[in-house]
């Protein structure tokens, strides 16, 4: 069985088929880094921040709704949602919505250190977990001309904090201190953490379900 979700590899069939509950494909590359090829449904749910609620408990949240969502639709497959934003203290700065917006993130993150949060949630048989991944970012001190230059790009109006470090975003940032695919939008390590505790083995390019008693959900 090939063609969706956690293709076959090695001449062997999927065990638990993955489905990326995003369009991000950043987030399939990622994904594709582990030889796992996910099946995408983009869950679409109401991203308002709720008043008060921290920057942290903001992606956590959306994760583990967008998860629920597409789970509800594919009950059979083990789901990853995840949802990343940029935060300066308690202030968000998310997907600018146009070329002055980019300029305004750019401007107050430019030239000093911010932190960048990735919740991930998965979901699979019935059995849902979350986390939230977050690394702190020194930014280069850029110029109006280089702010220019770089949306000119169009490369920051799809991401948040108006910038991508895979990419352009690279030569302004300075340093980081934590994980470097989370700044991407999805923590690999943790994501893999994540799939043992719903009892999901991910096994070097493929995932296999975790036997009762061998770290599986409900183990004693």
């Amino acid at each position: 069985m090939t063609g969706e979700g956690n293709e076959a590899r090695d001449g062997k069939d999927v065990l638990v088929p993955l489905v990326l509950a995003s369009q991000s494909p950043r987030r399939r590359e990622l994904l594709g880094l582990l030889g796992l090829t996910p099946e995408v449904i983009p869950a679409h749910i109401d991203e308002q921040r709720r008043p008060g609620e921290h920057p942290e408990a903001y992606v956590e949240r959306l994760a583990r709704e967008k998860a629920a969502v597409v789970a509800a639709l594919r009950p059979d497959a083990l789901v990853i949602a995840a949802d990343t934003t940029v935060a300066i203290d308690d202030t968000i700065f998310e997907k600018p919505v146009d070329e002055p917006d980019a300029v305004r993130i750019l401007e107050a993150i430019q030239g000093r250190d911010h932190l960048v949060h990735t919740g991930i949630a998965v979901v699979w048989k019935g059995h849902a977990r979350s986390a939230v991944e977050t690394t702190r970012v020194w930014m280069r001190r850029l110029d109006a001309a280089a702010i220019r230059d770089y949306i000119a790009t169009s490369e920051p109006l799809d991401k948040a904090g108006a910038y991508g470090i895979q990419g352009y975003g690279a030569v302004i940032v300075e340093r980081i201190s934590g994980d470097y695919f989370t700044v991407m939008g999805l923590g690999l390590g943790r994501a893999v953490a994540l799939f043992a505790e719903v009892g999901v083995r991910y096994s070097f390019g493929g995932l296999e379900p975790l036997e009762a008693g061998n770290g599986g959900p409900g183990t004693a």
